[in-house]
């Protein structure tokens, strides 16, 4: 429940800056959401290298629409997916 809230709170933001590309803010709000957009991509991009990079070799790899639900949704996405993956064994 939580998860969707944020999902739908993350599609709004992702409105919100996009917005600004099309329709430029104010002076100073736009710097603000251009420097705020170019964050944004940079830290969703960067969760998603660091989960493709920590997969084991023996892992299935992650699809291309869960990497583009990853980048868009960010660390809801995430949370998400761990809770579909099953337990590691006890060793």
């Amino acid at each position: 429940m939580l998860i969707n809230c944020g999902r739908i709170l993350m599609l709004g933001i992702w409105a919100f800056l996009v917005f600004n590309l099309i329709h430029p803010y104010p002076k100073p709000l736009k710097y603000f959401m251009d420097v705020a957009m170019i964050f944004m991509v940079l830290m969703h991009g960067l969760q998603l290298v660091l989960l493709k990079s920590t997969q084991g070799k023996d892992q299935p790899k992650i699809s291309g629409w869960l990497q583009v639900r990853i980048f868009l949704f960010g660390v809801f996405e995430l949370l998400a997916w761990q809770k579909k993956q099953p337990p590691l064994p006890k060793k």
